[in-house]
C-alpha cells in the first residue's frame, strides 16, 4: 500500500482502522502532545503513519477529528503510536503488574483479566466471547478496577453511567470494548436495551434492530447495529436471565480487603503507563490479527460452559508451559464457580428453604419474605408468592399443600430437601 497525496482525494470518510485486501490493518492513534489523529500503517512488519486511507479510488479513509468530543474527554481510549512489546509473555506479566499496581483483585481473577486485556486487541479473530463483570456494593473497588482494565483494552469506550441508547451507534462506529458501570440499570427499560446489547454481543452475526425515523416523512426503518465485541461490567448483583449471566467470568469485590500499598487516588504517572501499555498492545494487534483459532473443547471434564468461556483465552497461548498455567486458572475458577450458588433463582430460593426449615410445616408465604429480604439487591425486583410456589413446586420439585388459604411445604420433603441440598454442595441447617 503506497503513500498517498491527500490532495488526490476527493470523498473522505472518517474511520477508526480497518484491513485492506492488501494484507496491510490500519489503526487510527491519538497523539495529545500534538492534539492530532492520524493512522499507524502496518504492512511488511513495519509500521508508518499517514492521515489517510486509499479505500477505493479517489475516495480515502482520515481519522475521527482530535476535537470529537468522545477523543477530547477521554470517553474513547486510543493508542499514540505502534512500539515492541517482547514476547506474548513479557506483554502478559506487564499486564498483570499493572493490574496489581492499582487495584486489588483475587490472583486468579487478575490473571483472567490480563489474558482478557490481550483477548480484546484481537476479538474479531473469535466468533464468541465472553464478557469480565465485578460484582460488589458501592466502594468496593468496581469503578477502580473498570479504569485500570478499561484504560488497556482495545479502543475502549468509556460508557460510565451512561444512559443505553448511545451505545448501539458507539459500538458498531468504533468496534470497541464496551466499559460500563452500574450496569444493573434500575429503570426497566434501559435494562431491556442494555440486555440487548449483552445478548446480541458476545457473538458474531447477531445485530441488533431498532427502529430509525427517516427524513421529515416520520418513516420508520430497521437498522441493524453491530454490537459484537469485548466488555468489561461492574454490577451490584446478579442479571436475572440465565443465559445473559452464563456470559460472564465474575469477581465478587466485598471479598477482596484492599491491599495497604494501593494508592487511593489514581497518580498522574497512571495514564503514562496506560497510554504505554496500549502502545505495545497495538504491536501486538498489527502481529497477531487473525493468526489465533479456537479449539472449542478447552478440557475434557469441564462444564460446556467453562469451555465456551475460555477457548478464545486458552487460544492466545502459543508455549505448552503458557497453556498448561492457564488450564490451570481455569480449572481454579470451575472450581470457584460451583460454590457461587446465587447465580439463579432457584438456588436462591432452596437456600432461603435451607435457612427456615426446621422439619414443621414450611409456609411458602416464610420463604418469598426472607427471599425478598435477603437478595433484595441482586434480585433488583420482588419476586412474587405464585413465582415462588412455582420454584418449589415445579421447578425443585418440593410437594406443598394447602392449609388454612397458605401453601406449605409438607414435613415429609425432609429427604428431597436434602437431596437437592447435597446436589449443590449445601448441608442441611441443624433443626
Amino acid at each position: 500500500m503506497k503513500p498517498i497525496d491527500p490532495h488526490h482525494i476527493i470523498r473522505k470518510e472518517p474511520c477508526i482502522g480497518a484491513q485492506v485486501n492488501s494484507g496491510a490493518i490500519f489503526e487510527m492513534v491519538y497523539r495529545p502532545e500534538k492534539f492530532e489523529t492520524t493512522f499507524a500503517i502496518f504492512e511488511n512488519d513495519s509500521v508508518r503513519y499517514e492521515p489517510i486511507v486509499r479505500s477505493n479510488g479517489n475516495e480515502g479513509f482520515v481519522p475521527f477529528s482530535p476535537q470529537n468530543n468522545l477523543i477530547r474527554n477521554k470517553i474513547l481510549l486510543l493508542p499514540s503510536a505502534a512500539v515492541e512489546y517482547g514476547t506474548t509473555a513479557d506483554l502478559i506479566n506487564e499486564i498483570r503488574n499493572f493490574i496489581h499496581r492499582y487495584v486489588t483483585v483475587s490472583p486468579l481473577f487478575e490473571a483472567i483479566s490480563a489474558h482478557y486485556v490481550l483477548l480484546s486487541w484481537i476479538y474479531e479473530s473469535f466468533g464468541t466471547l465472553p464478557y469480565l463483570r465485578v460484582r460488589g456494593d458501592f466502594g468496593s473497588g468496581k469503578t477502580r478496577f473498570l479504569r485500570i482494565i478499561g484504560s488497556l483494552c482495545f479502543r475502549a469506550i468509556f460508557a460510565g453511567t451512561s444512559t443505553v441508547s448511545p451505545l448501539f451507534r458507539l459500538l458498531h462506529i468504533f468496534r470497541g470494548t464496551l466499559v460500563i458501570d452500574e450496569g444493573d440499570f434500575r429503570f426497566s427499560d434501559e435494562k431491556a436495551e442494555l440486555t440487548k446489547v449483552l445478548n446480541n454481543g458476545n457473538s458474531k452475526g447477531f445485530p441488533v434492530l431498532r427502529s430509525e425515523q427517516f427524513g421529515n416523512r416520520k418513516e420508520f426503518n430497521p437498522v441493524a447495529y453491530d454490537v459484537f465485541g469485548p466488555k468489561v461490567i461492574a454490577t451490584r448483583g446478579y442479571y436475572q436471565d440465565a443465559a445473559l449471566e452464563s456470559r460472564f467470568i465474575s469477581e465478587d469485590m466485598t471479598k477482596n480487603r484492599p491491599r495497604k500499598e494501593i494508592p487511593l487516588h489514581l497518580p498522574e504517572s497512571y495514564a503514562d503507563e496506560a497510554e504505554h501499555l496500549r502502545n505495545k498492545l497495538l504491536m501486538f494487534r498489527f502481529r497477531n490479527l487473525n493468526r489465533y483459532s479456537v479449539n472449542q473443547i478447552v478440557e475434557n471434564g469441564l462444564e460446556p460452559r467453562i469451555n465456551q468461556i475460555f477457548a478464545p483465552l486458552l487460544a492466545l497461548m502459543d508455549h505448552e508451559n503458557e497453556r498448561s498455567a492457564l488450564l490451570e486458572l481455569i480449572s481454579d475458577y470451575s472450581k470457584e464457580l460451583s460454590f457461587d450458588r446465587s447465580l439463579d433463582l432457584d438456588s436462591r430460593v432452596l437456600e432461603v428453604v435451607n435457612e427456615l426449615w426446621n422439619g414443621e410445616p414450611l409456609p411458602l408465604r416464610s420463604i418469598t419474605t426472607r427471599l425478598n429480604e435477603k437478595y433484595a439487591d441482586d434480585l433488583q425486583e420482588t419476586v412474587s408468592g405464585k413465582r415462588v410456589g412455582f420454584v418449589i413446586r415445579k421447578v425443585l420439585g418440593i410437594r406443598t399443600r394447602k392449609r388454612g388459604g397458605l401453601f406449605e411445604i409438607l414435613p415429609t420433603e425432609h429427604g428431597r430437601i436434602e437431596s437437592l441440598l447435597k446436589r449443590l454442595g449445601l448441608e442441611a441447617e441443624a433443626a
